[in-house]
């Protein structure tokens, strides 16, 4: 019976998350209203790393390719057209070539051609006399040998070495297409773009505002007349919003397990989902720098870990542990069970783990006479303070006394970027369910976001190795090698795997939820309401 359940959850899980009364004749019109759970630092995506940008900021632009909005689990196979009208690769696979829509304009008016794609992913490899602030995905493009054009309608990416993953990268609602003739500086502030709505305005720490854009080059699209953000960062304020109407959705995947109860007995009539969303609890420790440099203390606070008490603390139960890459059934490239349970500390016996911990603290020369303090950095936002606050109190276990230190949404991803911290309770979001993301990103040597300064050689071998990588399967098993060694290189060491509730009023129609990333599902072209 147990098996026969388990079984049907993953089925669900897999099955797109939306109303099935959508498929009804949508009507047009209303403005969405949604609470936001924190003020962005700003409204340009490919300088953030965070899905408090994509949500809002996602339906003002459009990619060459996407991932379609109305399938839950990404797959290279849900891959459609986008700005571009067609793709193909080369015979050797170091070739992507986009054929582009035509007719299509910028918010202001100015025609979209394929100097904008050229210029945007320019600018993404650093090539460009213009720079981004940050640029947390520039490791996405190290394949990219240039990207060239072909009249005003084609545009190709040459690579260094294949790279079939390079389409999914593509797809993400983190790589949209900017305008040529817009500074980065003021897509930070008057983001324009191609996409169903146009930006209205962005009032940090109060609201952002979209409006349909009337020349949207996909014909009926979109069915709203706008989409507005209220920023409220108190989850029972924002919660309570939900509950008594003012608000036609909740922030997405936002609602904790213990708060979707609340709602469902004063809403009873909302539609509510909880999904994996591909972001993973971690702890982020700064290597290059003491005490963390000392290999030994970072495997003891690896080994020091009580896995299945976060989860129930934070999730009552409905939260997944793995490794890098997110489990099954909603993730696609999950170690098995067997192979994960082998890795130091994720064994079951949590005291045997901490015993040997507390030996690799005194090697190191801490014990009961002598506790290491430290100070643990995280997101001034529940869903890292909370988390962070059960990791200080496990660690007490291994002779660490830790404190508590909070940052503001603006600064935490700059803070952590430029390596001001010595140890932080992090989430890191995989925008893609595939390895070429996970690992180049957060474990290459030299990416913006490898936060903890890791870097090893011979797994970036592997890295490259499973890239090229034609075979499925065989990748697969090549990707589960290098998890396994990223676990015991204590290199990012991974808490859980988070789900969370995401709720809208049952008159919303044309919500999906996906179910492996939190980053690509917000064009809401296709969302209308039915009163």
């Amino acid at each position: 019976m147990g098996s026969m359940r388990a079984l049907a959850v993953a089925a669900l899980l897999l099955l797109p998350a939306y109303d099935v009364a959508s498929a009804a004749e949508p009507k047009q019109g209303g403005i969405l209203r949604v609470y936001h759970r924190d003020s962005p630092g700003s409204a340009s995506i490919h300088e953030g790393a965070t899905f408090s940008i994509n949500i809002p900021f996602m339906p003002v632009f459009n990619n060459l390719v996407i991932f379609k909005q109305d399938v839950a689990q990404n797959s290279v196979d849900s891959i459609v057209p986008d700005l571009a009208e067609s793709w193909a690769w080369s015979d050797d696979g170091k070739k992507l070539t986009f054929k582009l829509k035509q007719g299509i304009k910028w918010h202001d008016g100015k025609p979209f051609t394929s100097a904008d794609v050229k210029c945007t992913f320019d600018m993404l490899m650093g090539k460009s006399q213009q720079k981004f602030r940050q640029n947390p995905r520039k490791s996405w493009y190290n394949q990219v040998e240039d990207v060239t054009t072909n009249g005003d309608f084609e545009a190709s990416f040459s690579l260094k070495r294949p790279q079939p993953a390079l389409l999914s990268l593509l797809a993400s609602g983190y790589t949209p297409v900017y305008p040529c003739h817009v500074s980065p500086a003021d897509m930070r502030t008057k983001p324009v773009g191609t996409g169903p709505f146009k930006f209205v305005e962005f009032k940090a720490n109060e609201s952002i505002k979209l409006t349909k854009n009337p020349d949207y080059f996909k014909k009926g699209l979109p069915h709203l007349d706008g989409i507005e953000f209220t920023i409220i960062t108190n989850r029972s304020t924002a919660i309570l919003g939900f509950v008594s109407g003012k608000f036609d959705m909740t922030f997405p995947t936002e609602v904790s397990i213990p708060l979707l109860k609340e709602v469902k007995s004063q809403a009873p009539n909302a539609v509510c989902v909880v999904e994996p969303v591909n972001v993973s609890t971690n702890i982020i420790v700064n290597s290059s720098a003491p005490p963390f440099d000392n290999i030994d203390i970072r495997r003891a606070l690896a080994l020091a870990l009580d896995r299945k008490a976060f989860v129930s603390i934070l999730f009552e139960g409905q939260a997944d542990i793995g490794g890098t890459m997110l489990p099954a059934p909603g993730g696609l490239w999950a170690m098995p069970k067997e192979m994960l349970e082998s890795i130091p500390g994720y064994g079951p016996d949590v005291n045997a783990n901490r015993e040997e911990a507390r030996k690799l603290m005194q090697k190191a020369g801490y014990g009961p006479d002598k506790h290491l303090s430290v100070k643990v950095s995280t997101r001034n936002i529940p869903i890292y303070r909370d988390p962070a606050v059960i990791l200080i109190d496990q660690m007490k276990s291994i002779y660490v006394d830790a404190e508590l230190d909070v940052v503001d949404t603006a600064q935490w991803f700059p803070k952590v970027a430029r390596k001001d911290y010595s140890l932080g309770l992090n989430l890191t979001g995989n925008a893609v369910d595939d390895p070429d993301q996970s690992f180049y990103e957060n474990y290459s040597c030299g990416s913006e976001r490898n936060y903890t300064n890791y870097c090893n050689r011979e797994i970036e071998k592997l890295f490259d190795q499973q890239s090229m990588e034609k075979d499925a399967a065989k990748r697969k098993k090549l990707v589960w090698e290098i998890d396994k060694k990223l676990q015991e290189d204590v290199a990012r060491p991974i808490i859980l795997h988070s789900r969370a509730g995401s709720c809208w009023q049952p008159y919303v129609k044309g919500i999906t939820i996906m179910v492996n990333s939190s980053y690509n599902g917000y064009r809401y072209e296709d969302v209308w309401m039915d009163k």
